[in-house]
């Protein structure tokens, strides 16, 4: 009995660790999808003013980025057999999210 027990906790936690994971990829892609098309081809397109992307882009970075960290933490807690390159994987658009937020901070402040 207390190895179902177990095994729905470890399962649990895989699939909270595993919806982590999918919230993360989601919110960079919308950063990402809001960095590459929208902001420099589809908001000019119609007509509307440039240069909101960095108010848009900054918060929404440093929040994919939060989601991101918090993805990491779940999985480095799991034993789910993928966890080590989900981990790699989040800490590559961690990277990349970090490049688009200083590029954001350049535009504001810079």
């Amino acid at each position: 009995m207390s190895d179902a027990l177990t095994t729905g906790t470890t399962d649990s936690a895989t699939d909270l660790a595993a919806r982590r994971f999918s919230r993360s990829m989601v919110v960079s892609g919308v950063r990402c999808m809001l960095t590459y098309v929208v902001f420099p081809w589809l908001l000019p397109a119609l007509g509307w003013a440039g240069g909101v992307g960095p108010w848009i882009g900054l918060p929404i970075g440093l929040l994919a980025i939060g989601f991101n960290f918090d993805s990491i933490r779940r999985f480095r807690a799991s034993d789910h057999r993928m966890r080590v390159p989900v981990m790699v994987i989040n800490a590559g658009v961690i990277a990349l999210l970090t490049v688009l937020v200083v590029g954001d901070l350049t535009d504001l402040f810079g």
